[in-house]
């Protein structure tokens, strides 16, 4: 095994211990890179695609990873204290502002645009001891879910397959993680953009509640609905990344000033008592037939719906309790209150970008600001973006809004009660939490959803009801379906129980480490 296989917590007691450098580790996984990711996102990489590459990156910082690297060592050799991740390798999702790199939001009107500043989730990894390697791709900002629509190209694929899709938005900190070119990722979770390419790429994805994490240096989509997090491994790193990132950020006035739980101290607490519940409207998707007109309901595919009950059945057996047919009525209508509350807000943070201040700016004669604006935007934005201007704009506007947004926003109330209501300590249920499935399917080939946005959001439908209720979530792997891709399960809980979510995910994780799909690793690290 490879130094860039082993988890994030044996490198850093390893580096403690000298019995390896941080620079060798960053070699390995430098090496690892070299050896797998193929040719970097660019603007005019719409041919560089590698037969079994996985092109996860936009950015990669080598030698400033080395200098990190080397600045570790000298603190372990000079006796002071390194940082909780003294010398782990992590990549960027490039929607962060991290000083001196370039941070494109995987856009061409950002293509050049270099930040004077680092987000503070980074900026509290790095000062940790943290060894960044480089920017990852992403859906053109975070305008989707497979990650094809970046201007980057070619676009991140997955490992275990690499004619499927790793899933979006967060897909290039999916596969690099997968792939072991660092041991962490920092995504952003917006409708579920963590948790779904996690399930898709087989790593652990963690969406803190609302405000758990500061959005300082975080390039906006939704402002109500975006959250950072970490995708990794396993789920101790998870918790280590996320005790790291959290807690309050003069710099964000939504950040909770409220204390961070020593989440690692949680982790091996028994279960025993917790009430785990499983809801049948999570094990159904209801979508619109754009052709029909018609709403149509399916259940998931039955190898999703057993790995939910397999994994409880494994809790049960750890001594929590299973709660059967817990009812979530509103989660159907999480997609189209979707659609409106987030377009509206993308359009509203998308007006910064004018070809003014940073960014592109068209090189054809304009007559007047106005011009300039629109032949700017025209260029330098891809369809989503422009599709999400335009949307956001009419729902918005003052004929429609009652009729769209204020409906939208009523909605998520009501999917907000919904969690209160199976959450509340004195309620009918009583939850700790819920487990569902993260996905409705396993990762889907490239090319066969891209371009019909509709069918695309509603691979979301089960991760959106936590980003309108702000509660957290936490995607883990629960085995493989019969072509050999991963099957990811969530827990929801209540509002700051992060604890008890990565509780119960590092339990399944430790009863299920001898089981035989434990031993799979992405076929593409079988050169």
């Amino acid at each position: 095994m490879d130094l860039c296989d082993y988890a994030a917590y044996h490198l850093v007691g390893m580096i403690r211990r000298k019995q390896v450098s941080a620079v060798e580790v960053v070699e390995s996984a430098l090496q690892r890179i070299a050896d797998i990711d193929g040719t970097s996102g660019h603007l005019d990489g719409s041919n560089a695609e590698e037969p079994g590459k996985i092109h996860s990156f936009i950015t990669i910082t080598p030698e400033y990873a080395r200098q990190q690297a080397q600045k570790v060592d000298r603190a372990i050799a000079a006796g002071e204290n390194p940082g909780l991740l003294a010398g782990v390798p992590f990549t960027v999702k490039d929607i962060y502002c991290v000083k001196d790199t370039l941070s494109t939001a995987g856009s061409r009107i950002l293509a050049n645009f270099v930040s004077p500043y680092t987000a503070t989730p980074v900026a509290r990894i790095e000062a940790q001891g943290g060894v960044l390697l480089g920017k990852v791709n992403l859906d053109e900002f975070t305008f989707g879910s497979s990650n094809e629509s970046s201007a980057f190209k070619p676009t991140p694929r997955n490992p275990w397959n690499t004619e499927h899709v790793p899933g979006g938005s967060s897909g290039g900190s999916a596969s690099a993680v997968a792939a072991g070119e660092g041991c962490f990722s920092i995504g952003t979770d917006t409708a579920g953009s963590i948790r779904q390419p996690a399930a898709f790429c087989g790593v652990v994805g963690v969406k803190p509640t609302y405000g758990r994490v500061s959005r300082y240096g975080l390039i906006a989509f939704g402002s109500s609905l975006d959250c950072p997090g970490p995708l990794s491994r396993n789920v101790y790193d998870a918790a280590l990344v996320l005790q790291i990132m959290s807690g309050r950020d003069p710099n964000d006035s939504t950040a909770a000033n409220l204390p961070v739980p020593d989440y690692l101290s949680e982790l091996e607490k028994p279960i025993r008592g917790l009430r785990i519940g499983l809801s049948p409207d999570y094990f159904k998707i209801t979508y619109f037939d754009a052709q029909s007109g018609d709403i149509h309901q399916e259940d998931v595919p039955e190898v999703m719906k057993q790995a939910v009950y397999k994994a409880a059945g494994r809790l049960a057996e750890m001594g929590a309790d299973i709660v059967e047919d817990v009812p979530m009525p509103h989660t159907h209508y999480g997609i189209p209150a979707y659609f409106v509350i987030s377009r509206v807000e993308a359009a509203s943070n998308l007006h910064r970008f004018d070809g003014v201040k940073y960014g592109y700016r068209t090189n054809q004669v304009v007559r007047d600001l106005h011009e300039l604006y629109r032949k700017s935007r025209a260029e330098g934005f891809g369809p989503q973006p422009k599709l999400r201007i335009l949307m956001g704009m009419y729902v918005s506007a003052a004929q429609y809004s009652e009729q769209y947004y204020l409906r939208a926003l009523r909605i998520r109330t009501l999917i907000r009660q919904d969690f209160e209501a199976i959450f509340d300590p004195f309620g009918k249920y009583r939850l700790h939490a819920l487990l569902t499935p993260t996905t409705p399917t396993t990762a889907f080939r490239m090319g066969d959803i891209y371009g019909d946005s509709v069918l695309m959001q509603y691979a979301d439908q089960l991760t959106v009801p936590a980003n309108h209720a702000g509660i957290p979530g936490i995607s883990f792997p629960a085995g493989f379906d019969p072509q050999g891709l991963p099957i990811g399960v969530q827990l929801l809980g209540n509002d700051f129980s992060e604890s008890i979510l990565l509780r119960i995910a590092y339990t399944y994780e430790m009863v299920t480490e001898g089981d035989e799909w434990r031993k799979r690793i992405p076929p593409i690290l079988a050169y």
